[in-house]
């Protein structure tokens, strides 16, 4: 069978989106101070934690988000209000992004095993045409993520994911905990630990 090579163009087009997300998350890094030492910033200080190949800063103090909009695969608008009671982790994605695909299988395992009343992946699509999302899903096996879709990118932008995946562990309060930039094994004891303590935390909705 002959392999048909990529295009000059499609491998311009990937070398400039793999450049383009290696230079946000040096961005990223370098603003939110992932040193691996406790850094203090403009809200108190952090302390970064390996889950497995990867590092969360994590708050020592929870931190308000802004308000964000963004739909659901039923063509609803949803915020992260509709979330409060519940933890969730947040993973701002797009299809064209090859870490992204890597790290998807395990964000599914990890709302496989927690997803429910308590706790949710909501795995949020920047793609500019929704509709590949889903096929998306089913290309690599994604059996429990639902479709969330930020086509207009104003709610990673209000977040300060200025790449992707960046994702945020947000808890019942609708606050950040914490977060990562670049692929990780979400699935990993690491984060269970986390998400373990961010289930019992009280939940204050004042």
């Amino acid at each position: 069978m002959k392999i048909q090579k990529p295009s000059a163009t499609r491998m311009l087009f990937i070398t400039v989106v793999c450049a383009s997300i290696l230079i946000g998350v040096y961005v990223g890094l370098r603003d939110y101070g992932e040193t691996g030492a406790d850094v203090t910033g403009a809200s108190g200080s952090s302390v970064t934690i390996d889950i497995g190949g990867q590092r969360f800063v994590r708050w020592d103090e929870p931190r308000p988000l802004p308000a964000l909009s963004f739909q659901d695969q039923d063509g609803k608008t949803v915020s992260l209000e509709n979330f409060y009671g519940r933890v969730v982790l947040l993973n701002v994605w797009a299809t064209w992004c090859p870490p992204c695909r890597k790290e998807m299988p395990s964000l599914d395992r990890l709302n496989a095993k927690r997803g429910g009343q308590d706790f949710e992946v909501v795995a949020l699509s920047i793609d500019h045409d929704p509709s590949a999302v889903l096929p998306f899903y089913r290309e690599i096996g994604i059996k429990t993520l639902r479709g969330y879709f930020d086509s207009n990118a104003r709610a990673s932008a209000a977040l300060g994911a200025f790449a992707v995946p960046a994702t945020l562990l947000i808890d019942k309060s609708g606050r950040e905990i914490g977060r990562a930039l670049g692929p990780a094994e979400w699935d990993s004891a690491a984060v269970e630990t986390l998400i373990e303590q961010a289930l019992s935390s009280p939940f204050n909705n004042d």
